[in-house]
């Protein structure tokens, strides 16, 4: 049996931030297997992405891209939820990820902030009777992780209002050629 993380997001856009998750759950071999999911129509914010869904995909893989070879051998960029009509779900998506992955374990990555709104999801005790949890600490939210990273203090939302150096390279030279986001 491997374990299967899903880490899904806006990711809007994917920051260093979203990369030393992933490069930590993979490197303490917490999961065999990771799944970046950009969310399609996130329900729990207050606003919608500024970037398509296919920007956001395309930006996604450009960081998985960016990762050491040995890291980026277990990342897939998933796009179920920007393909999906409708809202974003993630029971939805972890029913499906549990189709593809017969017998495997999935756990489903959150930051404190997103997991102390776990409540609130979709058919949240059947994603929760589903699926173990790896909840990150967020050095702005302050909640219980039962994963210590030492995350860093990055955000979507400064990146947005110009904080381009918190992307990598490749992210960067996306946004700035896309047009996306305020410019410093």
């Amino acid at each position: 049996m491997s374990a299967v993380g899903i880490y899904g997001g806006t990711f809007d856009p994917i920051h260093l931030g979203h990369l030393h998750v992933i490069s930590q759950v993979l490197q303490r071999e917490i999961i065999d297997r990771l799944l970046i999911v950009p969310a399609g129509q996130p329900l729990l914010r207050s606003d919608s992405p500024v970037a398509t869904g296919a920007q956001r995909r395309a930006m996604c893989q450009l960081a998985v891209d960016s990762l050491p070879a040995d890291l980026r051998s277990r990342v897939e960029v998933n796009p179920i939820e920007i393909l999906r009509s409708g809202p974003s779900y993630s029971i939805d998506t972890v029913e499906a990820v549990a189709q593809t992955y017969p017998g495997d374990q999935i756990l489903l990555i959150l930051g404190t902030d997103a997991f102390s709104k776990i409540a609130d999801w979709h058919r949240s005790k059947e994603l929760q009777d589903m699926v173990d949890f790896i909840v990150i600490d967020r050095p702005d939210f302050p909640g219980s992780p039962n994963l210590d990273i030492n995350a860093l203090n990055v955000s979507a939302t400064a990146v947005r209002a110009g904080e381009i150096e918190s992307v990598s390279p490749q992210v960067a030279a996306y946004i700035k050629e896309h047009n996306l986001y305020a410019r410093k």
